[in-house]
């Protein structure tokens, strides 16, 4: 009896120390197991959190080397030196590091006059337009195809784009030539990332990962200027003469306010027909601003290697390399003679006389020939008043005394305006008044004054 008791107590005992070490396991593992599912979600919330710091459509990922632009750096006691301008070259160790910490920093708009305001990292305004990712830009070009190309040049290729959101756009992918996409890219963000006008192509966005650089611009859907002037249009032009004028008095305003409507001063230096784009409406947008120098209220010219494309470039900038906004009114002189004639500014299948378009232009006008100018594949011919305004407009700009070449507001008020004066009408107005008026000083200098150039920058703007 008492060997069967002790049997059954064993027995009891046993299960009961098997069923405590069940328990025992089992809290131990689910103790583990939540352990592990703490560690794991704040790792996740720690990626997370990584991931909205740094996210597309806010916040761009920027080179060291492309800084934000601060009022402080607009500033002339702040604008960078001429080494620093001309220089840039990018170290190859800094490409794979282009996180920039930008957390608390102060920013500014740089087309708001200096009002300056704390951002935090999810602002949208931060920076200038959106920041894409090169996933978000593949989808949009395709992969970047083949068919998708829609210009291509020294500076890299550009593409036609269609966004997730249904918004066409044109983004530039810059060949990186011992650093030219770093350099390209600062600039250009630099100089009309936050500008806006109805003349200049405006800056959507960027990208910048790893070494690549893409600019994403608005989209502008009827080609550029040189297409339409030189390309095969058939036997008449559809660039009518006052299609012709209206794309020159909206570069004409694009550039006035590069020059005249920011500070600092953007000097372009790379007008040509291949940078006007042209919009269904025949409205010019100024583009390209890769070449592009900023230049403060206090200085006269800078001095640089000379860029720029062959006929256009200023002859003064060409031998010294001394630039400033009249080296742009230089080749707005030598684009409107292209225009009116339909000429390229250099052309090599042409007689020796006639390669070089100024020079052929000039002795066409010196010998009363300025009937002859004017592109013959125009329909109807301009009236010969309002080719002479023209033709007075393109010598102006092209005067090899730098002085005297017009401010580019100054165009625009010349091509907007009817009454131009002419020589003839100066010497009837001299002999009927001998005496200097106020009329015959604004007359014969046709330079607006202050109030006029005020009214001036109203009607460019």
């Amino acid at each position: 009896m008492t060997d069967s008791t002790t049997a059954t107590t064993s027995s009891l005992s046993f299960k009961l120390l098997l069923l405590v070490a069940i328990l025992l396991v089992t809290v131990v593992v689910i103790l583990l197991l939540i352990f592990f599912l703490c560690f794991r979600g704040t790792r996740s919330c720690k990626k997370r959190k990584l991931v909205a710091k740094h996210s597309s459509g806010t916040i761009p990922l920027v080179s060291k080397e492309i800084m934000v632009v601060k009022a402080s750096d607009l500033t002339p006691s702040s604008e960078p030196s001429q080494s620093e301008i001309d220089d840039v070259d990018v170290d190859p160790k800094k490409e794979a590091d282009i996180m920039v910490e930008i957390e608390g920093t102060r920013k500014s708009d740089v087309s708001g006059g200096g009002h300056r305001s704390e951002v935090s990292v999810e602002d949208p305004n931060i920076g200038w337009g959106r920041w894409y990712t090169l996933r978000e830009v593949e989808l949009a070009t395709r992969g970047f195809a083949e068919g998708n190309v829609i210009g291509e040049g020294g500076y890299g290729v550009v593409y036609r784009g269609l966004l997730q959101d249904g918004s066409v756009v044109a983004v530039k992918n810059l060949h990186n030539n011992k650093g030219q996409a770093e350099k390209e890219f600062k600039v250009e963000v630099e100089a009309i990332g936050k500008v806006r006008h109805k003349n200049l192509v405006g800056l959507v966005g960027y990208c910048a990962e790893g070494a690549r650089r893409m600019l994403v611009y608005e989209y502008v859907n009827n080609g550029n200027l040189e297409q339409w002037l030189h390309g095969d249009v058939g036997p008449t032009s559809p660039l009518t003469w006052d299609i012709r004028m209206r794309i020159a008095i909206g570069t004409a305003k694009g550039i006035a306010y590069l020059h005249e409507g920011l500070e600092p001063k953007v000097v372009h230096r790379d007008i040509k027909s291949s940078n006007i784009l042209l919009d269904k409406n025949w409205n010019a947008k100024v583009s390209d601003f890769g070449l592009a120098k900023l230049l403060g209220s206090e200085k006269t010219h800078v001095t640089t290697r000379v860029m720029g494309t062959f006929g256009y470039v200023a002859p003064e900038y060409a031998s010294t390399g001394m630039l400033n906004e009249r080296s742009d009114v230089y080749s707005f002189g030598v684009l409107l003679m292209e225009i009116i004639t339909g000429r390229s500014p250099i052309d090599y299948s042409r007689p020796p006389g006639e390669m070089n378009l100024v020079d052929w232009f000039k002795a066409m006008v010196a010998n009363r020939r300025s009937d002859e100018l004017v592109d013959p594949l125009i329909e109807i011919p301009p009236s010969p008043r309002s080719l002479k305004r023209v033709l007075l407009i393109c010598l102006r700009c092209i005067d090899l005394d730098v002085i005297k070449r017009p401010k580019m507001g100054q165009v625009v008020h010349m091509l907007e305006t009817d009454d131009f004066p002419f020589r003839s009408e100066l010497r009837t107005i001299r002999d009927k008044d001998p005496l200097p008026s106020q009329a015959d000083v604004s007359i014969k200098v046709p330079y607006p004054s202050k109030h006029a150039e005020i009214v001036e920058k109203s009607r460019w703007r």
